[in-house]
């Protein structure tokens, strides 16, 4: 392989890994709760910069110091994926629940209002704390930076391990190996700015036409990631062998 065709090809294939169904659905879920379209995009970004990290300093010492990485912890991993997704589903739908509930806020003797994105009913209860923290952290800056780069780098510890052996299967020369890893994360970073995009206007427009149905967005975004991250810990906890005896990891 050339220098151009490698570059060409870690692009292409790191676009096409942006698409796997636990990055869109992760980032949705974290889409959904803006409502701008430079907010979506730099989550995108912010994602794929986190994977980025991730996949190059594993996937470098794959590749350069012949790392091998044992069946269940390769399962633990992609497990930790499963449980980004069930945390970020819930912290969705928990953080709606007194949205649902503000119609009987009054007769508690509590009140209802608007705090940026979602409409909150209060009964001067103390709320959970996971929730509460999203909630008042939300509008700091830099958590909001954060949130998205720490789901990213999670999502490329998961993926870390299949990328460099793919790499090392195709490229038997480790300066152009490394220079693979790099342009694949350009290209997962591409990639995913393309899709928060494109999942960030439909509920950026639908909040600002129809508030009820953003919020509906954000919790049916928070079921599908809830729901996904469960088959995934099923699937990889019982299916993989991870709580077994024998675990079997293929990475992918």
């Amino acid at each position: 392989m050339t220098l151009l065709s490698t570059i060409a090809l870690g692009f292409f294939l790191g676009m096409r890994h942006a698409t796997d169904p636990d990055h869109v659905v992760a980032v949705t879920t974290i889409v959904t709760r803006h409502r701008s379209m430079k907010s979506a995009s730099l989550i995108g970004a912010l994602w794929g910069a986190g994977h980025t990290v991730t996949i190059a300093v594993v996937g470098s010492a794959i590749i350069l110091f012949g790392w091998v990485i044992p069946p269940r912890l390769g399962l633990s991993m992609e497990f930790s994926v499963a449980l980004m997704l069930v945390l970020l589903g819930v912290m969705n739908l928990v953080g709606f629940l007194p949205w649902f509930g503000s119609r009987n806020a009054a007769a508690e003797g509590g009140h209802s209002h608007v705090d940026g994105d979602v409409s909150h009913g209060h009964s001067h209860r103390p709320h959970h704390s996971v929730v509460w923290l999203d909630q008042h952290l939300k509008g700091i800056g830099f958590y909001q930076l954060l949130r998205p780069l720490i789901v990213g780098v999670v999502h490329g510890l998961a993926g870390s391990a299949a990328v460099a052996l793919m790499v090392m299967a195709t490229i038997r020369d480790p300066r152009w190996a490394l220079v693979y890893l790099l342009v694949f994360g350009i290209g997962t970073i591409g990639g995913m700015v393309v899709i928060t995009a494109a999942i960030g206007w439909p509920s950026v427009y639908a909040g600002k036409a129809a508030p009820q149905l953003g919020s509906w967005l954000r919790v049916s975004s928070g079921v599908i990631s809830l729901v996904f991250g469960l088959f995934l810990a099923y699937q990889i906890g019982i299916g993989g062998g991870l709580f077994g005896g024998h675990p079997n990891w293929r990475p992918q």
